[in-house]
């Protein structure tokens, strides 16, 4: 565990127990240097996103889009090892909140890009809207601008460049920032019906950072338009996550078998 890992632990937790994740596990990885860029936006504009019988989970009367880098890290099947360079590569994503009838909460993927195209077609085939793209990793060293994350997709051509300078001595521990990142699973489309995917992990260690630069097309390819700074900007050394069997929402399950 980093310095600031342990400075986290150390804290009082306000994060919500992670929920018991269903077996099998289908996966697990690391996600690690995770930046974090979020937007308020309309309701209205979040909800024209959101897969049948799921609604925006709104946080002070907004809506929230997010564009976050993190490194995929030791990704691997069950609990079995990871898989040999296809486990480890960059994601920079770009995602609404959603919220099910009953309170539970997860994610909407709107975009995903990474830079392995195996990776990319296999999640692509399971309903994931993953983007063929160069990314880049830049790890804060003298000299730059901080920690960041830059994309340029093979098609289509929309790119990203964003770095952050992380408060070490702040730690994020208000409601805004744990709505942002305490996410256990996620909403999408697959074959007409809306799945729940659950994952499980312990609580992001969590700062506040300077952003230092920006310059993001996938926002706006998304079908979103956002305007000036972030209204939140976080950073966190990362975590462990397990994946769990998914689940088909409502009515639709006892007519769908996964």
């Amino acid at each position: 565990m980093t310095e600031p890992e342990m400075q986290a632990a150390s804290l009082p937790d306000p994060w919500p127990e992670p929920p018991e994740l269903p077996a099998p596990v289908l996966m697990e990885q690391r996600w690690t240097d995770a930046v974090f860029l979020h937007w308020r936006i309309p309701e209205a504009e979040s909800a024209a996103f959101m897969p049948s019988g799921v609604v925006p989970d709104v946080f002070d009367g907004s809506a929230w889009v997010g564009l976050i880098g993190f490194r995929m890290q030791k990704a691997g099947f069950g609990l079995g090892p990871p898989v040999p360079f296809f486990g480890d590569f960059n994601e920079i994503n770009v995602r609404l909140y959603s919220r099910e009838p009953d309170g539970t909460r997860g994610v909407v993927f709107l975009s995903l890009d990474a830079d392995r195209l195996a990776v990319v077609l296999a999640a692509r085939a399971a309903g994931i809207p993953y983007v063929w793209s160069h990314t880049r990793f830049r790890p804060a060293q003298p000299g730059s601008p901080g920690t960041g994350y830059s994309v340029r997709r093979f098609r289509r051509g929309a790119t990203s460049n964003f770095a952050v300078i992380p408060a070490f001595d702040d730690v994020a521990t208000d409601p805004l920032s744990v709505h942002l990142t305490a996410r256990f699973g996620l909403h999408s489309r697959f074959r007409g019906r809306t799945l729940y995917v659950p994952n499980t992990h312990s609580a992001w260690p969590l700062y506040r950072a300077e952003l230092t630069v920006l310059d993001d097309g996938l926002v706006s390819a998304a079908g979103l338009n956002v305007t000036g700074p972030p209204d939140s900007v976080l950073f966190s050394p990362g975590v462990r996550t397990r994946f769990g069997r998914p689940r088909v929402l409502g009515a639709e399950a006892g007519r769908v078998r996964i």
